[in-house]
């Protein structure tokens, strides 16, 4: 059962480190968030394959948006 990986802030997407078939460990850093002029990084909530990815570089996201499906 795929698991969402959600925005924990509203923020524009600044880089993303994973591809879909990568496998991540648990508080792995996946991708970066731009909020508030400051950076925030986005962690795997749990170990496994990067499913689907929903957004790219440059995508305005709102707080809890899913933006990632892990597996």
């Amino acid at each position: 059962m795929a698991e969402p990986i959600r925005a924990p802030v509203a923020g524009k997407v600044i880089s993303v480190l994973v591809s879909p078939g990568d496998t991540v460990e648990e508080n792995e850093e996946i991708m970066v968030l731009e909020a508030m002029k400051m950076e925030s990084s986005v962690y795997a909530v749990a170990g496994g394959t990067i499913a689907e990815i929903k957004i790219q570089p440059g995508d305005n996201v709102d707080e809890d948006d899913v933006l990632m499906t892990l597996e």
